[in-house]
């Protein structure tokens, strides 16, 4: 999917909020800022210079985009803290840092490496900005295919939730196919029927509309492809309907026809505790889809958020691992879940 990041705040914040990425893309920037509190800052003069522009370009830049730089980074020095700017630019002796504000201000605009690469998003009338975008797509993707090893379609397995969700859920599924089997009276596409019927209810696609999201093909399994959130919250609605078609079954003492499974079914899925489950499962599916499988679920686009950093730690950070290893280190609690059986 082409990325236009200067007219996508969420695909701008989900860059800013990769710390492995950023780590990478800063080596490639090769910015040289003022040390300032531990971390490295520039000026706006700097940042003019460097993109080749204005500084008054650069500051309605930062004035009509205030809110989202300044939760990037950008900040207005001020009394102590402006007086040890000042101490740090005259420690370098440099006459590029120098640019007749020494002793002379009051106030003194500042951009670290997240802000300074946020503005890089934005900036429209540089050409040096333009290659610099191209550059930050290209080594976030290589980022996160060379942290998932190649590919993004089973990095939800990478997360440490997944095996035991995975495990819960298919023993849910047995209970789900066995109340289809003995409670309704249909052939046997009723499997795949009241499956896509989950599916819409959760996330608004059957499966075949998943797979060409997903770009799968005929091979792949749509369930390992699923996050552990939204397994868990399949894993209830089968459990649950297992339940209401067994139930039926019981009172009726006679199996289900097509019309009373689909009431039944819009009963079931018009509960109101399933809301907020419903919002949540739909929020991580098309926000982390969208961030690491580059993957656009049209039908769920108003719930695409950018990814908070302890997303991306927990799908590429040291804590995540291939499904193999998870496997290994697993086998105790599976065990477990199915002696409970």
């Amino acid at each position: 999917m082409s990325k236009n990041l200067t007219n996508s705040a969420v695909d701008r914040q989900n860059i800013l909020n990769n710390p492995y990425a950023l780590a990478e893309i800063e080596k490639a920037a090769g910015i040289r800022g003022i040390p300032f509190e531990g971390k490295t800052v520039v000026l706006k003069e700097q940042v003019a210079a460097f993109f080749e522009v204005t500084l008054r370009t650069v500051e309605n830049y930062l004035e009509h985009n205030a809110e989202e730089l300044a939760r990037n980074g950008y900040e207005v020095l001020t009394g102590k803290r402006l007086k040890a700017m000042k101490l740090a630019l005259q420690g370098l002796d440099d006459p590029e840092t120098d640019f007749g504000i020494i002793g002379k201000t009051a106030r003194l605009g500042v951009l670290d490496f997240r802000a300074f690469l946020n503005l890089a998003m934005l900036l429209q009338e540089s050409e040096r900005a333009g290659l610099l975008r191209k550059a930050i797509l290209d080594i976030v993707i290589d980022t996160i295919n060379r942290r998932t090893g190649g590919g993004t379609k089973y990095i939800n397995q990478r997360d440490e939730d997944f095996i035991q969700s995975a495990f819960i859920e298919e023993n849910y599924r047995k209970q789900f196919t066995d109340a289809l089997r003995d409670c309704v009276d249909m052939g046997n596409f009723k499997y795949a029927l009241y499956t896509d019927k989950i599916y819409v209810s959760i996330f608004r696609e059957k499966a075949k509309e998943y797979r060409a999201v997903l770009r799968l093909d005929g091979q792949a399994s749509v369930r390992d492809t699923f996050y552990s959130e939204i397994l868990d919250l399949i894993a209830a609605y089968e459990c649950g309907f297992a339940d209401a078609l067994n139930r039926a079954f019981t009172s009726k003492a006679r199996r289900l026809n097509s019309w009373e499974v689909d009431q039944l079914f819009k009963e079931f899925e018009a509960q109101a505790h399933w809301k907020p489950l419903i919002e949540k499962a739909r929020i991580k599916m098309a926000s982390r889809d969208l961030a690491f499988r580059d993957a656009l679920h049209l039908q769920l686009k108003e719930y695409v958020a950018p990814l908070q950093r302890d997303e991306f730690e927990r799908f590429l950070g040291e804590k995540s691992k291939e499904l193999a290893d998870r496997l290994e280190e697993a086998k105790d609690v599976m065990k477990r879940l199915k002696e409970r059986e």
